[in-house]
């Protein structure tokens, strides 16, 4: 396969590919605020995650802030979902915990989830938190513990926090040390990374022009 970026380019996503994470999922559940929703994209970069599937209730496309994310959205894969409900059953039916944030009297502390297992993260809407219907199928709704006057953290704030107690657990099993995806979805997202979305770019820098 020829590919459109330098050699140590190359490398360092290939590096990056073998940290990945494929099943250590966040899904935003109604995130609004463009602010909010990249920086939670920027720390799933980080951290190693994947997939960061949302949903929004006026069916629009999540704006990213490149200011925010530093560009780290090139390197996951954001889908927008339509039917949340579904897209959460689906991965609970592929074995993945599904694990929402929400305050309530059987809420439990976030560190005392096992974060090594196939996990779903939920993060709702910075006001009303998340959906009813995740907490239906939630199987553990998780708090941050708090000790002051305030009852909730700015939602990328309590992303963060979250993603990197599955950070510290996976590093611990040594999940990092070697690779969750095959060499094919190696092969294949370094494919579309290092040649299809130079490609694409410029495309859209020629039309721009």
């Amino acid at each position: 396969m020829e590919y459109l970026v330098l050699e140590k380019r190359l490398k360092r996503l290939k590096e990056v590919l073998q940290k990945r994470q494929k099943d250590l999922i966040v899904f935003a559940d109604n995130v609004k605020n463009e602010h909010n929703f990249s920086a939670i994209v920027r720390t799933c970069d980080a951290v190693g995650v994947l997939y960061l599937y949302y949903y929004h209730s006026e069916g629009k496309k999540a704006k990213i802030s490149e200011g925010v994310t530093q560009g780290s959205h090139k390197w996951l894969f954001i889908e927008k979902v339509d039917n949340p409900a579904q897209k959460l059953k689906e991965l609970k039916s592929k074995g993945f915990q599904i694990v929402a944030t929400w305050l309530s009297e059987d809420s439990i502390d976030f560190r005392e989830v096992d974060y090594t297992k196939p996990t779903v993260i939920v993060v709702g809407n910075e006001l009303q938190g998340v959906s009813q219907w995740v907490l239906k199928i939630a199987d553990k709704k998780i708090v941050i513990p708090m000790y002051g006057m305030a009852q909730s953290l700015n939602v990328s704030v309590a992303t963060g926090i979250i993603l990197y107690e599955a950070q510290k657990q996976r590093e611990k099993k040594r999940l990092y040390d070697k690779p969750s995806l095959s060499e094919e979805e190696i092969q294949r997202i370094l494919k579309k990374w290092a040649y299809d979305d130079i490609i694409k770019d410029r495309k859209r820098t020629v039309v721009s022009r």
